[in-house]
């Protein structure tokens, strides 16, 4: 973690979406530099694709703990079905939020018939250790807050920003918000000076502090800011994440959030063998755990954040 403000533009890698559905993701965290942007611990962005003679979507039943997921689109539906019964479509600018806690098992698929076009992104945010065992839960919000100024709009989706707050159940200080800048737009979002921010580019390009954000990027902002001003001659679209820097040390692999090599390996066992989770009805076969890694899984961090914390 940056405590101060700072520019680290980080490039998304290819990932293959799915299981044979041909849908590619540009992978933006975690990444070489960057394991956390707050609470914020994975983000995928994907689009926009025409899927008009294509399956889109095809993501078969598979688990997830110690996290949130936050699914955003910008074109066309995903249907969501898990294994608590939640069986939902969302569209464009609605928040389908995931808590995963103990245990949960989802499907992604797009529907048939389906929109011609595709584009979203798919969040995840890490659960503090004192909340990764709540309970299940879905949650689909159709009326978010939104902000105006000047020739930009903001839509919060997570968390808080400025007087706007997200109806979506958070579980440590952080924000999400997708922010729409008219071409030739000029505007100012308020942010919190002990959060750290980054900003990608989901459509067009926006110039922040002269340094120029284009799609399949992100540009990591540190701390210490109490405000952001974004430009954009042609107009564009761009998410804006921040938080409180995550000060545990995680254990990410897979879908699993977790704290150590032991409860990775744990409920990679429960998953292959059926003992936890339940079932997704009528979304298909499960999607099978990869193999594990040789050695052990190490927890990764905030450590800057540590560090200075014990310098204090």
């Amino acid at each position: 973690m940056a405590a101060r403000p700072v520019h680290e533009l980080f490039a998304g890698r290819s990932v293959q979406l799915g299981v044979g559905d041909g849908t590619v993701v540009r992978r933006l965290l975690p990444n070489l530099g960057r394991r956390l942007v707050g609470a914020w611990c994975f983000v995928d962005h994907y689009g926009p694709n025409n899927i008009s003679n294509a399956p889109g979507i095809q993501v078969p039943p598979h688990p997830h703990i110690g996290l949130q997921t936050v699914s955003w689109l910008l074109d066309g539906e995903v249907h969501h079905r898990d294994s608590i019964g939640s069986d939902q479509l969302i569209r464009p600018g609605e928040l389908g939020l995931m808590t995963a806690g103990r245990g949960i098992a989802h499907a992604e698929h797009s529907p048939l018939p389906h929109a011609a076009m595709l584009h979203a992104v798919q969040l995840w945010v890490a659960l503090p250790d004192g909340s990764r065992e709540v309970a299940p839960t879905w949650q689909h919000e159709s009326a978010l807050p939104t902000l105006v100024d000047g020739g930009l709009s903001a839509t919060v989706i997570m968390g808080s920003l400025d007087s706007a707050h997200s109806p979506g159940q958070t579980y440590s200080p952080l924000v999400g918000a997708d922010l729409t800048l008219l071409p030739g737009g000029d505007g100012t979002v308020a942010l919190e000076t002990d959060f750290e921010y980054a900003v990608l580019a989901m459509s067009g390009s926006v110039e922040i502090e002269n340094a120029n954000v284009e799609v399949g990027s992100m540009l990591y902002l540190g701390c210490g800011r109490r405000e952001l001003r974004l430009k954009s001659d042609a107009g564009a679209r761009v998410l804006l994440l921040g938080g409180e820097p995550f000060d545990e040390q995680i254990v990410m692999w897979w879908n699993f959030v977790a704290r150590t090599d032991e409860q990775i390996r744990d409920v990679r066992e429960q998953w292959m063998t059926g003992t936890q989770f339940g079932a997704v009805a009528d979304a298909g076969e499960r999607m099978p755990a990869p193999p594990l890694p040789p050695g052990r899984l190490k927890p990764g961090g905030s450590e800057r954040h540590q560090q200075a914390n014990r310098e204090a």
